[in-house]
């Protein structure tokens, strides 16, 4: 670890104690929560259609959701709910029929109309990403991208096993078929715009030379739009001569599109949970509805700024005007999907459990200096005062330091937790963690010693020091905030009824979007609400 860091971190350490010693009286009540970043629709916007009534439908991944989003006015609401409605793409039939990919869960789930049951035509897909139907005969077709390669026809009827047209594309995300039944769309990792038979699987160059193309579809006028994800970019290829056209320089992070029957494009992004509309024949652009942050989980304050893991970026928060800016966006930076950030006076850490990593940053260049991989579904990453990094795996129930120049050297210091969620690091070579399982423990790290100083916890997850000498804890399961006093462990309620605790699909870690909570120095709690995707403060009285 070089000398900077080590100096860094032991001036953050001394800094904590100074704050532990502040004369701030103990509250003897709480404001109601003020909204320091406003709410916004979503969980993470992405797959668009839309359908035969001429209603914007648009897919959540993390929410587990379908939303309706008005075409004029951009107001939202969820035509479907979790965990059923957990959508990265949505396709409509020839008939009007709705299908839509469950990527998390690997499931293909699809109804014939509004009033119809919801059936599940495919499962034991990991990935499963974008589909589209073919609308002269009702064929529907499926990608995995990220978690699998492969393209699938899927039986509508549900009788017969997906057939495996293709695998090893290179990633066909937002594809659409054409009029003449072949499969239009990117190749995520090769930069492409291609067509594919369904027959065969034979694929052929249309255009290259994208970053990261997501999605393309057909404008019936000859055409095939595409976004680039990477490159913030709306263009236009002309299908008989593969020439392309940058028609608008939007954001990074765009996700998918749709075209209506008229022509206005609709474009998705993720980072904004934000929607666009695009009119090709006038130029003109509406931002139909979009958020400050995307879908936000882990907090650190550092004076007047809330650094943010916001899952599709990682953000940071003025506390006092509520203006948000990107650190990172994805797909834009090398960005893994953080859950939790770990703080030092010189580095982040930001901890996905989705893609098993910790990123390491360093604060005054913003370059990644290490990416741990591999991880167990690791939940939260804290740096210690000697430029170790301790870390939580939930699946394995443990905590482990990291260090070492390029932090190989692994020693497991607690075993046999309950879930650990999220860590904090005390004053007294302690560390304490929220379990899952209800308990607030705190761990001797000099020999991993565990002693439980509150049980029976709603699913505790973020925890944060007071000024006097508490810990603030988000009981995520029970929607409140609750103060546990560490000598005695009475505990009172600092906020409830917030709009807290996401719920997670089948299979996936209960905490999900961890809960991320904060103080500062006179006693104001921050707390991250991933049910709406703000910030809110609470004031002590």
């Amino acid at each position: 670890m070089n000398s900077a860091l080590k100096l860094g971190l032991l001036f953050l350490s001394f800094s904590l104690v100074a704050c532990s010693t502040s004369p701030v009286v103990r509250p003897q009540a709480w404001s109601a929560p003020e909204a320091v970043v406003a709410p916004s629709s979503f969980s993470g916007v992405h797959g668009l259609a839309v359908d035969a009534k001429g209603r914007l439908l648009a897919g959540s991944v993390l929410g587990n959701s379908i939303w309706e989003v008005d075409r004029q006015t951009g107001a939202a609401h969820i035509l479907i709910g979790g965990p059923e409605g957990q959508a990265d793409d949505i396709a409509i039939g020839p008939k009007g029929e709705m299908a839509w990919t469950s990527f998390l869960q690997g499931v293909i789930r699809y109804r014939e109309n509004d009033g119809a049951a919801i059936r599940v035509l495919a499962k034991d897909l990991p990935g499963i990403n974008s589909l589209a139907f073919d609308q002269k005969n009702g064929k529907l077709y499926a990608s995995q991208v990220f978690l699998g390669d492969a393209m699938w026809e899927i039986d509508v009827a549900g009788n017969q096993p997906p057939r495996q047209i293709a695998k090893g594309m290179g990633g066909l995300n937002g594809f659409e078929v054409g009029p003449d039944g072949m499969i239009y769309g990117p190749l995520w990792f090769k930069g492409q715009v291609v067509k594919m038979n369904p027959a065969d699987g034979a694929i052929s160059v249309i255009a290259d030379g994208f970053k990261v193309p997501a999605a393309a579809n057909l404008d019936g006028k000859g055409n095939l739009w595409v976004v680039d994800t990477r490159a913030g970019q709306l263009s236009k290829v002309d299908l008989a001569s593969g020439q392309k056209t940058m028609v608008r320089q939007l954001s990074s992070s765009i996700d998918n599109l749709a075209i209506a029957p008229e022509g206005t494009i609709y474009v998705s992004n993720m980072a904004d949970n934000g929607v666009q509309a695009f009119d090709p024949a006038t130029g003109t652009l509406r931002q139909l509805t979009s958020g400050k942050l995307a879908v936000p989980g882990g907090i650190k304050l550092d004076g007047k700024q809330l650094f943010v893991a916001d899952v599709f970026g990682f953000r940071q928060v003025d506390i006092k005007s509520g203006a948000v800016r990107d650190i990172f966006r994805m797909q834009a930076s090398e960005l893994e999907y953080p859950f939790s950030v770990g703080l030092s006076a010189t580095h982040y850490a930001l901890t996905s459990w989705f893609t098993g990593s910790i990123q390491i940053v360093d604060r005054a260049t913003q370059k990644t200096v290490k990416m741990l991989h591999g991880l167990k579904a690791p939940m939260d990453a804290q740096f210690l005062a000697d430029g170790s990094v301790v870390y939580a795996e939930i699946a394995t129930g443990t905590i482990t330091r990291a260090s070492g120049a390029d932090f190989s050297e692994r020693k497991v210091i607690a075993a046999d937790l309950a879930g650990p969620v999220q860590l904090l690091v005390g004053q007294k070579n302690d560390l304490y963690v929220t379990e899952a399982a209800g308990n607030l423990t705190r761990i001797n790290l000099a020999d991993g010693s565990k002693t439980v100083v509150a049980d029976k916890l709603a699913l505790p997850e973020g925890l944060a020091f007071t000024p006097w000498g508490s810990i603030v804890v988000a009981e995520a399961a029970a929607r409140r905030l609750t103060e546990i006093d560490l000598t005695t462990g009475a505990r009172r309620t600092v906020a409830e009824n917030l709009p807290i605790g996401l719920e997670a699909g089948p299979g996936l870690p209960p905490p999900y979007v961890a809960t991320g909570v904060a103080v500062d120095t006179d006693g104001t709690v921050y707390v991250s609400a991933d049910r709406n995707n703000a910030v809110y403060k609470i004031r002590p009285n």
